[in-house]
């Protein structure tokens, strides 16, 4: 079956970082897109990074230059490094896997995992 774990989520204080990780299972991770989204109580699920198969990446103009989506295709892992971190970006954050870095509709996700930033 298709899985996709998160984990390294936690509590982290205004300023700090934060590395998620994302392992996935049960599809051809290396033909996929992976996306993270987070949604914060409240609110709406927004796409925060996308990476291509091959390492093309796209983010939110919220978390541009703060934070760096990765991907491992050998371990089928992806990851968001996650830095500079603001009391806005508390949030539930979920890897997903799509066509390309232009999807809008992902095919497989996660369970999600809590990020909580501190002021």
């Amino acid at each position: 079956q298709v899985q996709l774990v998160e984990s390294g989520g936690g509590l982290v204080q205004a300023g700090g970082s934060l590395r998620l990780s994302c392992a996935a299972s049960g599809f051809t991770f290396g033909s996929y897109a992976m996306g993270w989204h987070r949604q914060a109580p409240g609110k709406e699920r927004e796409l925060v990074a996308v990476i291509s198969s091959i390492g093309i990446t796209r983010y939110a103009d919220s978390v541009k230059g703060r934070f760096t989506i990765s991907r491992d295709n050998a371990k089928n892992t992806v990851s968001l490094q996650m830095s500079s971190l603001k009391p806005e970006d508390a949030a539930v954050y979920y890897c997903a896997a799509g066509a390309s870095i232009f999807s809008t509709k992902y095919n497989y996700w996660g369970q999600g995992t809590q990020v909580t930033v501190s002021s």
